[in-house]
Order: C-alpha cells, then structure tokens, then sequence
C-alpha cells in the first residue's frame, strides 16, 4: 500500500474526470472524513483517513483489499475502472442516461444501449464523454461511453448505439471475480 506516483495520480484523474469532472477535489475532501487514493498490487483504493491508519500495520503481503477499488493499472499503465467504482461515480456524475424498463437486461448482460432502450439523457453530452447509466428509479447500473452527442441522438435511428457499455452491476452475476476482485 503506497500513494500514487505522479504520473499514476495524472492517468487515474484523467479517466475518472472524464466520469465526474471537476467534482474529484469534492470526492477526496468529503465533509464527513478525508479520503485519498491508495495503490495495492496494480490496484487503486479509495480510502479514508482511518481506515488507512488502521491498515498502516498490516504488511503488503498480508494485506489483501482496503477500502473502495476504484479500478486497476494495466501491464501498459492504461488504467481501468471497475464497478465497484460506479457508487462514487453515480454520486458525482455529469453525464447520464436513463433506460427504460425492457432495455435494463440488456445493458446488465454486456450490451450497449440503443436509442430504443433510452428513456432520458442529459443535455450536452458530448461524444465519447463518460456516461453512468440508470434506470428510471434511478439506480445506477453501470457506466460506459456516449456513442453519440446528445443532439445526434435525436435523429438515430431506434437500432443505433447511444452508450458503449464498459461495465454494470451485473458483472457480479455473471462470474467476472477475477477482474473485479
């Protein structure tokens, strides 16, 4: 367990504000306690303060998980986030798209969503801007890409992509453990 390097820190920014964006200063210096972005074996963990000081005995051998994993650093120092990170991303997105009710299963079996499975969308969003996806009671269930500009998506066709799936709650279900632990 050790902070993140610069270099490290750039990369992690750079992808989660493509999600949350300027609102990462308000997800490390949270009213309630401190938090801050631990690396643990590629893996990148939001911790608070006292957990932190709590975990500080324990040796890096010995030491499995602690905190949130936010995502992981890939052999090429690419990094990806995982769905444990979609609470925090849920909680300060910019960008979001509601589906309706027959397009959920869908989008939590590894699908993208279609302009006919799109129930609401933000104003403004841009192409290839992060997006965290909902249903209509506004539970989040994943996130991903938009395909397509907000205006764009008026005139698509009901079988064009509106989100790239990149991740969603059902990943646990479907026995992806090893990515995500």
């Amino acid at each position: 367990m050790r902070p993140l390097t610069e270099e490290e820190t750039k990369t992690l920014f750079l992808k989660l504000s493509e999600y949350i964006g300027r609102s990462i200063e308000r997800m490390i210096n949270r009213t309630d306690e401190r938090h801050s972005f631990r690396l643990l074996k590629d893996r990148v963990y939001y911790v608070s303060e006292s957990s932190l000081k709590a975990a500080a005995p324990i040796s890096r051998d010995h030491l499995l998980h602690f905190g949130t994993c936010i995502g992981k650093f890939t052999k090429s120092g690419k990094f990806r986030l995982h769905i444990t990170a979609l609470d925090y991303l849920a909680q300060y997105a910019m960008y979001k798209v509601w589906l309706k009710p027959n397009a959920e299963m869908s989008f939590l079996y590894g699908n993208n969503v279609l302009k006919s499975g799109m129930a609401r969308i933000t104003e403004s969003i841009p192409q290839y801007a992060g997006v965290v996806v909902y249903n209509m009671s506004d539970i989040p269930l994943g996130f991903g890409v938009a395909a397509q500009t907000t205006d764009a998506c008026r005139e698509l066709e009901p079988t064009g992509n509106v989100v790239l799936h990149q991740a969603d709650i059902g990943e646990y279900l479907r026995g992806l453990e090893d990515d995500v632990f």
